[in-house]
């Protein structure tokens, strides 16, 4: 799948600590997968959100890339230089919506290789977006904007034109392309579910709402 294959992530080392300028250089490919969604009004903002978020990571990285060189480094380093104001600030909150949408798009794509669908409509991907957005974005938003996303996923494309969407217009089998998808969740769930847990462990999860 050529949009998410195109520059792949590092295996998840036995310690699960995550090299931040690789795990940047991976991720920065993924925002155009919101571009494959349509409904700009809805996916822009969450592209624009997911790039600025890269981008002030990439900042805090660049700062000093020795001090930063793993997430779970940046975590620890911005609690005590931000003190009382940490985790609200800098590259930790970045990350933190930075891994939401993350979990936005792996969660959609897991239900599509799952094959969950509305038997009635089994082309469309209202089920899987749905999905997605219960699990990794709703809690976060305020009523507004829990209206708009979940009044968006009426003008999502079909799942075929998805994944064509995804291999960059080129016809490939469903089949093939549902095994590409298989071939990026097994990379990247691991890195984000280390993640998630990073900020578990180090209580850096914030509930507000956007």
């Amino acid at each position: 799948m050529a949009l998410l294959l195109e520059h792949e992530f590092k295996p998840l080392p036995a310690d699960k600590q995550i090299e931040t300028l690789p795990f940047l250089e991976a991720v920065a490919h993924l925002p155009p997968f919101f571009d494959c969604l349509g409904t700009p009004i809805v996916y822009s903002p969450v592209k624009a959100d997911l790039t600025g978020n890269i981008k002030k990571i990439r900042a805090v990285y660049d700062s000093n890339p020795t001090k930063f060189k793993t997430l779970q480094n940046i975590l620890e380093v911005e609690k005590e230089m931000h003190g009382s104001a940490w985790p609200k600030t800098g590259a930790t909150l970045a990350l933190m919506w930075l891994k939401r949408g993350l979990k936005f798009i792996l969660v959609l794509l897991q239900s599509i290789s799952d094959g969950e669908r509305d038997e009635e409509h089994p082309n469309l991907i209202r089920v899987n977006a749905m999905k997605a957005y219960e699990t990794a974005l709703k809690k976060y938003h305020g009523w507004m904007l829990q209206k708009l996303f979940t009044g968006s996923v009426y003008a999502l494309p079909y799942k075929s034109d998805l994944l064509k969407a995804l291999e960059k217009g080129k016809e490939v089998k469903e089949e093939e392309s549902i095994e590409k998808i298989h071939q990026f969740l097994s990379r990247v769930t691991p890195i984000l579910d280390a993640i998630y847990e990073m900020y578990t462990k180090m209580n850096a999860e914030l509930s507000y709402k956007a």
